[in-house]
């Protein structure tokens, strides 16, 4: 009985840390685009690299966009600079810390560099419109 008490209050806690309403993200694969296209969702596209100081004032604004109820349905797909240099290109991306905003097959938005939550944010949602 203790012992199923605490597994309750471990999964409640777990729960209640989660935000209930965030975006997913996930590697950029052709499959997740597709998925994520085909469904109707907002996908916008993380182009960084692990070094990349831009790339990392970034993530935490994302996670923030990420967070936010209204952007629920937003798939984040995050693409790897250094190590997926084909799909970089046949993105059009000349550099790290881009991001690309799709509503369906059409692109919505793009920055290069931005570290600005607003500007970040609005392109989160012009992926919904």
């Amino acid at each position: 009985m203790r012992r199923q008490f605490l597994l309750l209050a471990a999964a409640a806690l777990l729960s209640a840390s989660a935000p209930a309403f965030a975006a997913t993200e996930l590697p950029f694969t052709t499959a997740n685009f597709v998925a994520a296209r085909d469904a109707g969702k907002p996908i916008l596209v993380d182009i960084w690299a692990s070094w990349c100081p831009t790339c990392a004032k970034q993530a935490p604004i994302l996670k923030s966009v990420a967070a936010d109820p209204a952007n629920a349905d937003l798939v984040i797909l995050k693409v790897d600079f250094d190590a997926q240099r084909d799909l970089v290109y046949v993105l059009g991306a000349r550099s790290q810390s881009t991001l690309i905003g799709f509503h369906g097959k059409t692109e919505v938005g793009r920055s290069v560099g931005d570290t600005r939550p607003e500007s970040i944010a609005a392109l989160a949602a012009a992926c919904r419109n």
